[in-house]
């Protein structure tokens, strides 16, 4: 799934693909945010990414997509 966070007084968001679900990553977020501590994500790449909670502005959690298979596959 599509994670957007956009850190405050940044032009560009962070755009990342995490295997992780919806509800574990909005956890993260929560805390991250509550305590000012750092965001923890890795993306399907195994790609840790870093965010400081007291800079994050929003967080856009996408659906869990199901990959799709085959020509013509909608």
């Amino acid at each position: 799934m599509e994670v957007k966070i956009g850190v405050r007084e940044v032009a560009r968001e962070v755009v990342l693909e995490s295997e992780q679900t919806p509800d574990a990553v909005a956890a993260l977020v929560s805390a991250a945010v509550e305590s000012g501590s750092m965001l923890s994500l890795t993306d399907d790449k195994g790609r840790l990414v870093l965010v400081p909670g007291s800079r994050i502005g929003y967080v856009e959690i996408g659906a869990a997509e199901t990959r799709r298979v085959g020509f013509g596959a909608t």
